[in-house]
């Protein structure tokens, strides 16, 4: 009884280490252990990483005052406690107006490692993407001019930007995006999924190894690899189309390109797809082998993927939320009727 113990207890150990050559083989890559190799990994060399500018973009990225209306953060549409996202099919923004292209505000978590940002793909980075959201008329809605008007208004702001880039600093449009992004960069969620592919053998269940194995078997992986498990544009539709297609009128990008959505935290950011068409995971996960795989998934194959995928659910870094600076008699006013 003794050595039937011993030798399953050896199998299982051999089982995980298979598995975890198996998954690193098929391209999946877990954030690392050593935080100075995340940081490493996260950081943007021409907008380095600093306390001072967490701090500042953490104050930005909550400061609905950036917004044309006044009451549109970049944590409305993004919201840190549910998920980094809005749980709405369509983002509302400015005046309550719905994406006009029916698209959905995919999660901030992990952005960081998407080789592409929004869904066409069309922004490089996270210093990119945070200029567009702000300006964009169905969602904050701020021309650049009114943004630099608020922020060099408010003396506290002020006082943080020079404590952060010097003294000498000039407060551009741009140099308020950049500030939220590397704030955004800290938006990590290693999960016991990274501990079992940095060496941890029982960090994760049976049945979610069972689930790794069916998800890399069945190919998912072709498409939801790397750290961020997504992030890349890919080919939407392969073998069949996408039964929502016609909500919204998003094609991809002019080579009918989609980018990837992480799926680190997918249990926290339905409804799912572009246009949050899918409101369940196991929906999402029979929809994605049929038009990207061509395989009818059954029952206990999808509940088997879906079960791996809760392992992916990270531990979000302590988010504070900020005191804001006060406004002065020459911070841009707010005209909410006419606005």
């Amino acid at each position: 009884m003794k050595l039937l113990i011993i030798s399953a207890i050896v199998a299982s150990s051999v089982m995980g280490a298979s598995l975890i050559d198996e998954a690193k083989t098929a391209g999946l890559k877990p954030i690392p252990a050593n935080p100075k190799a995340i940081d490493k990994l996260t950081s943007n060399a021409k907008n380095p990483t600093t306390s001072a500018k967490v701090e500042l973009g953490k104050m930005l990225y909550f400061d609905p005052r950036l917004s044309k209306s006044g009451l549109i953060s970049c944590n409305t549409c993004h919201n840190l406690a549910i998920g980094g996202t809005d749980g709405m099919s369509a983002a509302i923004g400015h005046k309550w107006t719905s994406n006009p292209h029916g698209l959905s505000s995919p999660t901030v978590y992990n952005a960081v490692f998407y080789s592409q940002q929004f869904w066409d793909g069309r922004s490089p980075h996270l210093e990119d993407q945070a200029q567009g959201p702000i300006q964009a008329g169905p969602e904050m809605a701020a021309p650049k001019d009114f943004v630099t008007g608020v922020v060099n208004s408010m003396p506290g702001y002020v006082s943080m930007f020079q404590k952060a880039y010097g003294k000498d600093v000039k407060i551009t449009f741009e140099k308020v995006a950049d500030t939220i992004a590397v704030f955004e960069r800290t938006l990590v969620t290693p999960s016991r999924y990274d501990d079992f592919l940095n060496g941890n053998k029982k960090a994760l269940t049976k049945a979610e190894q069972k689930g790794l194995k069916t998800f890399i078997d069945k190919g998912c992986t072709t498409c939801h690899n790397d750290i961020a498990l997504g992030g890349t544009m890919q080919a939407f539709g392969v073998v069949a189309p996408y039964k929502y297609m016609n909500v919204g009128d998003f094609k991809g990008d002019k080579n009918g390109m989609v980018r990837v959505p992480t799926l680190r935290n997918v249990t926290q950011t339905a409804p799912y797809f572009h246009n949050g068409q899918m409101a369940t995971l196991s929906e999402a996960i029979k929809e994605m082998g049929r038009i990207q795989l061509g395989v009818d998934l059954r029952d206990d194959e999808t509940a088997s993927i879906q079960t791996f995928l809760q392992s992916l659910e990270g531990k979000k870094p302590r988010v504070i939320y900020p005191m804001l600076p006060s406004a002065t008699l020459t911070t841009p006013k707010v005209d909410v009727v006419n606005n």
